[in-house]
């Protein structure tokens, strides 16, 4: 290979590429989202500056099935999506992500810094109950239910798709190849080209297992707030530098 081809490659290995060039469509994109009440010093712990969490101790819980994702294929992630404030803007901070597949995991990781690690969710309708589970390493460490489209959301597909352009950021950190960090940014993104097809509410209930590799109970449940359903088409493009702690810090 000669340095053009190399310059050329989408990702590595070179023999292989574990992911194509981006950007990235998604076709009946499925989530479930839990909404809770944490502790505030907490969720101050789990933000890194010069991000604000929000004053009300909220946490998202997701659970995410994609079965249609173009360079990734069919796979299910669950995590942990924090809504927080960057010079007075409205931003979501992810804090934990868990998934089954690998290209989706080397993309997240080396494109936008999405904290990813394998593991074993499930998204599924049981009888009446929309139902998340997530087992890390042969352990339960995570289950939500809601009723199944209990009821449509206010605002509807509309407000759905506003909701989902907002503003989300990740912590990039990629080492050098002597250990010291290369990139160690916050980096942002906006989905695009988002077309909603169904959004509902519902009374919800989540249970969180500590583990020490997936450490999703360490925002420990105060209160359930509630749950949100919805499906929808979107395009994941690429992103952006938000703050560069090797430059701003």
């Amino acid at each position: 290979m000669n340095a053009e081809q190399i310059l050329n490659l989408p990702s590595m290995p070179a023999a292989s590429p574990s992911y194509p060039r981006g950007p990235y469509r998604f076709i009946d994109r499925e989530f479930m989202i839990v909404t809770y009440e944490t502790d505030r010093d907490l969720l101050r712990q789990a933000v890194p500056e010069p991000l604000e969490p929000n004053p009300d101790g909220h946490v998202l819980y997701e659970w995410i099935r994609m079965p249609d994702s173009s360079g990734f294929g069919d796979y299910t992630e669950s995590g942990i999506v924090i809504p927080c404030v960057f010079k007075g803007e409205a931003i979501n901070y992810t804090a934990q992500m868990f998934l089954d597949d690998e290209p989706p995991i080397s993309a997240g990781r080396e494109i936008w810094g999405f904290p990813k690690k394998y593991a074993e969710p499930k998204l599924e309708v049981c009888a009446d109950t929309l139902t998340g589970t997530l087992d890390y390493a042969g352990q339960m460490v995570a289950m939500g239910t809601m009723a199944y489209k209990h009821q449509s959301a206010p605002g509807g597909r509309e407000a759905q798709a506003k909701g989902m352009a907002k503003t989300s950021c990740n912590l990039k950190i990629i080492p050098d190849v002597d250990g010291n960090a290369k990139i160690c940014q916050l980096v942002a993104y906006n989905l695009i080209d988002i077309e909603v097809k169904g959004v509902w509410l519902s009374p919800a209930r989540l249970h969180l297992i500590p583990h020490v590799n997936a450490p999703v109970a360490d925002l420990p449940i105060k209160r359930v707030i509630g749950g949100k359903h919805f499906i929808s088409d979107l395009t994941l493009p690429h992103g952006r530098v938000l703050f560069d702690y090797l430059k701003d810090a």
